[in-house]
């Protein structure tokens, strides 16, 4: 689809859907915002949803569902096995995905379980272009590691190299070398990588990965939670695939791929999940894991209307005006922010803005973890909940020594067709406030770190009263206003 231009006026993302449910937003007082911080630990997955205006923690769960979907949850045939709800998402897998057998679960990260607990023994190494938060805990609980084997640029904040996702070849052929393939049970893709930006990888580098693991007879796992975005900046960015649709795009990657799971929740707007393939041998090593950990192969943990949602879903993720509005918004947020001198990952990605914290909050030590308090301070000014990608959402080391994170950032998703324009202007102008008066944030350090995902269910307290120094300078230049 081509860009729509504007005659008069700066040209800005055009929502091609109109908005016929709404949700009502409260803004709580800033003194309020205050209290709710203290109560959640500083960590805005503990903030409840009335204390949020706005809630850009993530987009998993938090995507717009279409009529469509919506209509299709209507329709659900309620049965404990052979429901012709999962023969209709079993049919949608293989028209968009390209893969024959299907095995649901109820969210991504169980399916990162069923296959870390596959796979994965002591000594094994899961080479991956970036890695998640729950992939690597599911992969280092069964006795794994990881090795992330991303080219430089991938680390640089401000670039204009269109697939920082991508992984390095040469690097990826070393280890294999190093380790020695007996002991890799499979390659990692992430489309696209969620910690360093939401940054996609290209096709051609995807090709280059099946090579090398062809030549030392390696699986492919590709993580499609965001598939669909990716395919997009593939077209976009990629000179192959300029005249291709996202249909073709999509199936060009998941055929290099010899297992696709995704969180169905990011890339279907809906809830569940699920692992495809078209090998047989490796869907009968993996099924009988899901009546153990999920449910039985035809629902999987998924409620049986949600399941028809993600069937719809799927087919969706084809339709260009739905996956590109996202992309659009994103890169609209990053620009304004970037007009105000505010760093942020470029180019923009997919799943949201990401703000650079080390650099705003650059006289805050790592290991006060400056994304979480940049995340707080937002929060206490805006009502904007973001959250922290950084230091925070690493976890320590075998011994109990932090591990500072490559990049701080603060992720300010921005889910499908849920915030209108004038909202994400709130959130560059509250953002530019900030950053004008960044000097006055402080760090933090945990009350309570719980071993694994500590950045979930971990709670935390200011090293001073810089929360309350923030508010008076926001009181003095805002007056009361919210």
């Amino acid at each position: 689809m081509e860009e729509i231009k504007f005659y008069k006026g700066e040209n800005i993302p055009l929502e091609l859907h109109k908005v016929r449910v709404v949700q009502k937003l409260n803004l709580v007082p800033i003194e309020r915002r205050l209290k709710a911080l203290e109560e959640g630990g500083y960590n805005t997955f503990r903030l409840t949803t009335n204390d949020v205006f706005l809630d850009m923690l993530t987009d998993s769960g938090t995507n717009a569902m279409s009529d469509n979907q919506l209509a299709a949850m209507m329709q659900a045939d309620d049965a404990y096995a052979g429901s012709q709800s999962f023969i209709r998402l079993q049919k949608a897998v293989e028209d968009v995905l390209g893969k024959k057998y299907f095995l649901p679960v109820h969210q991504g990260r169980a399916a990162e379980n069923i296959l870390s607990n596959a796979y994965i023994r002591k000594g094994s190494l899961i080479p991956m272009n970036y890695h998640f938060t729950t992939t690597m805990a599911h992969i280092t609980q069964y006795g794994g590691k990881i090795a992330e084997l991303l080219y430089d640029e991938g680390y640089v904040i401000d670039s204009d190299h269109p697939f920082k996702g991508n992984m390095n070849i040469e690097k990826l052929e070393d280890t294999i070398k190093t380790h020695g393939a007996k002991n890799i049970p499979f390659i990692r893709m992430e489309a696209s990588t969620n910690l360093i930006g939401g940054q996609p990888f290209s096709i051609k580098n995807l090709r280059d990965v099946r090579a090398i693991a062809d030549k030392y007879n390696i699986r492919v796992v590709l993580d499609a939670s965001l598939l669909g975005e990716n395919a997009y900046l593939v077209h976009l960015r990629e000179d192959e695939f300029k005249e291709s649709s996202l249909g073709d795009i999509i199936k060009t990657m998941t055929d290099l791929a010899d297992i696709v799971y995704f969180s169905a929740r990011k890339l279907s707007s809906s809830r569940g999940g699920g692992i495809c393939t078209n090998d047989r041998d490796i869907y009968q090593e993996l099924e009988a894991l899901i009546p153990l950990f999920e449910g039985f192969l035809t629902y999987g943990g998924i409620s049986v209307r949600e399941i028809e949602s993600m069937a719809v879903g799927l087919y969706e993720t084809l339709d260009e005006t739905m996956i590109r509005q996202s992309p659009d918004f994103i890169a609209y947020l990053v620009n304004s922010l970037d007009a105000y001198g505010i760093s942020t990952v470029k180019p923009a990605g997919v799943l949201g803005a990401h703000v650079n914290a080390m650099e705003i909050c650059d006289h805050i030590p790592q290991k006060e973890y400056p994304a979480g308090a940049l995340a707080a301070a937002l929060y206490l000014i805006s009502g904007v909940r973001g959250m922290e990608r950084g230091t925070l959402s690493n976890q320590r080391d075998e011994y109990g020594n932090e591990t500072l994170a490559d990049m701080e950032l603060v992720r300010l998703a921005v889910p499908r067709r849920v915030f209108t324009l004038s909202q994400i202007k709130y959130v560059a102008d509250r953002m530019a406030w900030l950053y004008d008066n960044r000097k006055l944030i402080g760090g933090l350090r945990f009350v309570y770190e719980p071993p694994v995902l500590r950045f979930f269910m971990g709670g935390l307290e200011p090293v001073s009263d810089w929360p309350q120094k923030l508010i008076a300078k926001f009181k003095e230049d805002f007056g009361e206003s919210l």
